[in-house]
This record gives C-alpha cells, structure tokens and sequence, in this order.
C-alpha cells in the first residue's frame, strides 16, 4: 500500500515563496528589456553627438592652403580628446579626408585604419554608416561630415568608433542593477508583511479549531481585522464555535431528558409490579395496578418506536410509497377522523380547503404523521378554548399546508432549536411526555416526500408551521 506524503509548508513561506520567485522572473525581463532600450538609446544619441562633432569640426575650416584644409586660426584639440564629449571611455577616430579619400590629418597617425579611405563610404548619401571589420568580426559605425564653404566641398571630417564603445553604458547598468535589486528587497518585505497579516488570523483560526476539536470551546479569536474576508472569516468560525458549544450543552441536557423519559415508565411498571408480586393489593386494587402498568408499558413501547422510526428514517431505510390523491378530499377525510378521536369540544378547527381541488403526489400514511404531529402540539399549545386553522394553498407551483394555533408561541430563544433532535422546549418538559423526536421526523418526511416543513410564525398569539408539497403538473 502506497501513502502519498504531502509536504506541506506555511501560508506566509508559500506565498512569500511565490511572489518573490514570479517578482525575479517579471524584474529580470524587465531588466533585459531595459537594458536593450538604454543600449538603443545610448547608441542613437551618440551617434547624434557624434554627427554634431563631425559637423562642429567640419565647419572649423573654411579654406584650403596647399591642397589642405586650414581651421579659424589654432584650435587646440580640435581632433583629440573628443570622447569625453561623447560621455564614452575610448577616444573616437578622426580623420580630415579629401574629396579623393586621401587622408590628410588624423588623430591616429600612427595607427590609421585607412591609409585611403574608399570611395564607396564617402559616396555613400547615408552620413551614418555601420561596417564590419572582417579581420576581428567587429561592428563599426562611419559617421562623415562634408567640409564646405562658399558652396564649394573641400573634403570630408570622418569619425569612425566601434560598437562596443558606442553602447559601453556600465554606469547606466549599475544603476539599473541597483533598481531592480532594490524593487525585489521591497517587493519581498511587503508581501512579507502582507502575507504575515494575512496568514496570522488563518493560524489563530486553525488553533482554534483543533481547540475546538479537542472540546473546549472558550476560544479568544481577535477582531480587529480591516480585511473584509478575514473578519468573515472569523465571525463564523466564532458563531459555529457557539452554536456547538450551545448544541453539545443541549445534547448533554438532551440525552439525560431522554434517559429520565425512558426510566419513569420503567421505574412506574416496577414499582406497581413489584406491588402485585408481594401481594401488597389485591381484587380491584390489583386490577387497577395492572391497567397502570400496561398503560405505562403503551407509553414506553411508543417512546421507543418513535426513536426507533426516527433511525430507520434518518438511514434511508423506510421506503415512501406515493399515490396520487385529491387534496381537498385527502384532507377534509383527515382533519374529520382527527376530530372524531380527539372529541375534544374547547378546540374550534377551521379548515380550508383550495378553491380549485389538485391532485398531488404523496405517501398518505407519512403526510398524516405529519399532519397528526403538528395537531397534536397546536391543541398541547393551547390552554383552555382556542382554534386550529389548516389552509390550503397554491404558492409557486406548491402546494402549502398552513397550520396555525391561537397557543402562546414558542419562545425565541428555541424556534431556532425546534428542528433539532431530541429538543423539548421548557413549557413540554414536564407537561407533555416524549422524546422530542416529533418536529425533526416531520421534517425529514416532509423533505423524502420532495418538499419542506418550515417555521414561519411564532409569538404570544399563536404559531403558524407551514408543509410546502410538489405539485402535479
């Protein structure tokens, strides 16, 4: 057998982890991309300044003395010293060239690159020309000037450096490094701090829930979170802690109010047993003592199929059986057996059928649980004279079955706990016997029969439980 170990790590390193590695990757393209724009850049504007020192030189002369250009008066480093002016390391070549291509001055005079510059560059129309040495394999840029005046061409100023010295910008790179470093730092320190904000209620959360998980309910969860999620968050984990503190208080309680409603029968029958074995009475007394005894073995052996029926439900072991019936005739047929048995005279039953009789699909035994329960408990509500209505309705394609008491109500604090099971409110607990079993196994019919039995009102004047049941189209 195979068991698959997940590793798994903390929010804040997983999240801290993956920005950090999707910041380096976006940065580092940044960075290329920067990098061959500032390249670009740098290489246009010197190439531009580069022109600007051509035409600068050029228009230094203005005739020619002997077949050679000559400058307005000295000008001292006229040809030298030009790459600081370019902002680059190296000193660019220079060469005054005549209409021929001789080379007449230079500031490479030992090391000149032609000794007759071709006539294809200086014919070129292009003043900016990139060639390659064929001998290194290197890139270089040709930038030319025509030396004029009175609208006569003496030569040409021409300036030649290679590529590599044009885009050498270490300055610019340097900085650009710095930048992007310091973008990471602060992009980590602030998902640092973002994801550890967000990752600590998260943890408080799940400590809480292993508390919770062990049984102890007392959390202390902090609220003073300005994420919206996170607070939610919170909120209901607290409000579930609650409800199932409350619901384990009540299960305790439950449990011992089921125990106390299953022993009274069996310590009555005992007791009265016990009574006619020792021949305490006798004759009429006996009889009477047995009546009790069989009375008390009916409300017992009721007790337990109940708890017993209310299981089989819940695990889908009871099948529904669904007929098609009238439900103005299955009702009024109903509610009129229900009052024959009852034969109580203080209760006014008002029923009140559809205007227009549908016929619904339903297993008529599980609806009449249903409809018994709820009568049963609306006439318990009621002390002394009051009234039952039952109404028929059509709302949405369902069928809705109102049944309302002119009881007391049920109180606040336990309408939300009606549905749960085994749950007797403080006004049944030593009024009426049972289990508490009655309202949550109506639901569950209710709901196998494909609708619904909800609460909808319950005050001072009374309860309305509505059954919401499919319509046959």
């Amino acid at each position: 057998m195979l068991i698959k170990n997940n590793k798994r790590i903390s929010l804040l390193r997983y999240w801290t982890s993956r920005y950090l590695i999707t910041l380096c990757i976006g940065l580092v393209v940044i960075a290329i991309i920067s990098a061959l724009w500032i390249r670009h850049t740098t290489l246009e504007n010197r190439l531009d300044m580069t022109k600007l020192m051509a035409e600068e030189i050029a228009d230094r002369f203005v005739d020619i003395s002997e077949g050679r250009p000559i400058s307005k008066g000295d000008v001292p480093g006229s040809l030298t010293d030009r790459g600081r002016f370019m902002n680059i390391e190296s000193d660019p070549s220079i060469y005054i060239v005549d209409m021929g291509g001789t080379i007449l001055s230079s500031n490479r005079s030992s090391k000149q690159v032609f000794q007759q510059f071709p006539r294809v560059i200086l014919q070129n129309e292009e003043n900016v020309q990139k060639l390659r040495l064929e001998e290194s394999g290197r890139d270089f840029y040709v930038v030319k000037a025509p030396i004029v005046t009175q609208n006569y061409s003496f030569g040409w100023v021409v300036i030649i450096e290679l590529e590599d010295n044009l885009t050498r910008v270490n300055q610019e790179y340097r900085q650009l490094a710095i930048m992007i470093i310091s973008l990471a730092l602060l992009g980590w320190a602030a998902i640092y701090f973002l994801s550890r904000r967000l990752a600590n209620p998260i943890k408080d959360v799940a400590r809480a829930a292993k508390q919770v998980q062990a049984g102890d309910y007392n959390i202390h969860l902090p609220e003073d979170m300005k994420e919206q999620e996170v607070y939610d968050l919170v909120q209901s984990f607290k409000e579930m802690s609650n409800r199932l503190q409350k619901l384990e208080t009540l299960r305790t309680e439950l449990l011992a109010g089921v125990t106390h409603e299953l022993k009274t029968p069996v310590t009555s029958i005992s007791g009265l047993l016990q009574a006619l074995n020792d021949d305490v009475v006798s004759g009429e007394d006996a009889k009477e003592f047995l009546a009790l005894s069989l009375n008390e073995t009916t409300k017992m052996k009721k007790m337990v199929e109940d708890l017993l029926a209310f299981n089989s439900f819940a695990a889908n072991a009871i099948p529904v059986n669904k007929e098609n019936h009238s439900i103005n005739v299955f009702m009024d047929d109903f509610i009129h057996q229900w009052e024959v048995i009852q034969e109580d005279e203080m209760i006014d039953l008002i029923f009140t059928p559809l205007k227009k009789d549908r016929m619904v699909q339903v297993d008529p035994i599980r609806l009449q649980q249903i409809i018994t329960n709820l009568l049963n408990n609306a006439r318990h509500a009621i002390e002394g004279k009051g009234r039952i209505d039952v109404t028929l309705a059509e709302v949405n394609n369902e069928l809705t079955i109102d049944i309302k008491d002119s009881g007391s109500g049920i109180p606040p604090d336990e309408q939300d706990l009606i549905f749960e099971r085994f749950f007797r409110g403080e006004g049944k607990k030593y009024k009426i016997r049972g289990l508490g079993l009655g309202l949550p196994f109506s639901k569950m019919i209710a709901q196998s029969l494909g609708g619904d039995l909800v609460l909808i009102d319950s005050s001072s004047s009374g309860t309305t439980f509505r059954i919401t049941l499919p319509m046959m189209s």
